[in-house]
Order: C-alpha cells, then sequence, then structure tokens
C-alpha cells in the first residue's frame, strides 16, 4: 500500500523521499508543495550600487518578515 503523500507534513514527505530516492510520485508530490508556497517574486539585475543597495534592503526586510510572521 502506498503512502498518501497529501496527507503528509512536510517533514514527513521530506524524510519519506530521502529514504525513498527512486520513487518518482513521492518526489513530484514534495516538488509540488514545495514550489507551490514560493512566491513568485523576480527582480532584475542590479545595474549599479545603488540598485545593489536597495536590493539588499529588501532582502532584509522579506527576512525580518519571514522571522516574525
Amino acid at each position: 500500500m502506498k503512502p498518501d503523500f497529501s496527507t503528509m507534513t512536510k517533514g514527513e514527505l521530506r524524510a519519506y523521499v530521502i529514504a525513498h530516492p527512486d520513487e518518482k510520485a513521492a518526489f513530484h508530490a514534495f516538488v509540488d508543495r514545495f514550489t507551490a508556497e514560493v512566491p513568485p517574486e523576480t527582480f532584475d539585475i542590479p545595474k549599479s550600487n545603488a540598485q545593489i543597495e536597495e536590493l539588499e534592503i529588501l532582502i532584509k526586510q522579506k527576512l525580518n518578515q519571514l522571522k516574525t510572521g
């Protein structure tokens, strides 16, 4: 009997994928679960020092949101 990947927690699914590296269905469920949660934010490559500094500020703000969120 195959496990129901949709009922597993992230940690359980990750552990299952590591323990069963040849099981493609588990790997696809793992990738689908984690990519579904990634925000679709993209950024252009900075072209100046000012843009680099701006990007650093944005990254720090996002990290702070994740820590306090």
